[in-house]
């Protein structure tokens, strides 16, 4: 049994449009992870670990266990001090190059993705631990292709959509604003949660659908439900 199942119901608390109803109790290092747009490692543990709904997610699970699922919020480099792009392979950016969590690089088209459009977007970031540091997101650039494993060169890095230094943590978020940018179709989010007071940073993969053109939505799951807007391929490759 994944040493936190038992914990699932632990925190409990409600937010519209994201509804996290129950998150796991955090390991000893772990401290959060995107919740709006809805991270892959949070959509998929709202889906369920042990039978994931999406077809996605469940080859995240087939390629590296139910237990990444249960760890949602400790995708983490203890040592990062702002070397993201030298710590953190192309094709292993969900992943932040753990192996535990190798099954949220899988290049695919199918991703549970959160409708968005252009302009101002609200970010909340799901916290265990509260710490002093910066949030950078980063959006991926025109051409992206979700297929094909994710490279540091398909984010704009010079343009972050949003960025936000010690916000104030509220009912277990941190909230702060950012613009998205002019695209279409399937793209990606992705966020650097870099501490100040450590050198310890979290990163997390966040799909978008600009236009909200896929089809297929993804049914709430017991613990914690996923993003409404949330939705998949209508017929994704397992």
């Amino acid at each position: 049994m994944p040493r936190l199942r038992a914990a699932a119901t632990a925190a409990v608390l409600g937010l519209a449009p994201l509804t996290l109803t129950a998150l796991a109790a955090a390991p000893a290092a772990a401290h959060g992870s995107m919740g709006d747009p809805v991270s892959r490692v949070a959509q998929c543990f709202a889906e369920g670990p042990e039978s994931p709904k999406s077809a996605a997610c469940r080859a995240a699970v087939a390629a590296g266990g139910t237990q990444a699922l249960y760890d949602w919020n400790g995708i983490r480099i203890g040592d990062a001090g702002g070397r993201h792009q030298q710590l953190i392979p192309d094709g292993e950016l969900c992943s932040a190059g753990n192996e535990e969590f190798k099954g949220l690089d899988l290049a695919r088209a199918d991703w549970p993705a959160t409708k968005a459009h252009s302009g101002s977007y609200t970010f909340k970031y799901r916290v265990t631990a509260p710490h002093k540091g910066t949030f950078e997101v980063y959006a991926t650039k025109p051409g992206y292709d979700p297929a094909k494993p994710l490279a540091w060169s398909d984010l704009d890095l010079e343009h972050p959509v949003a960025k936000s230094t010690d916000p104030v943590a509220t009912d277990g978020f941190y909230t702060f604003s950012g613009t998205l940018p002019d695209r279409t179709g399937r793209q990606l989010l992705y966020a650097v949660w870099q501490r100040s007071d450590s050198p310890e940073a979290f990163y997390s993969c966040s799909d978008v659908d600009f236009g909200g053109t896929t089809a297929g939505t993804v049914k709430s799951a017991p613990a914690p439900s996923p993003h409404p807007s949330a939705t998949s391929a209508a017929s994704p490759t397992a």
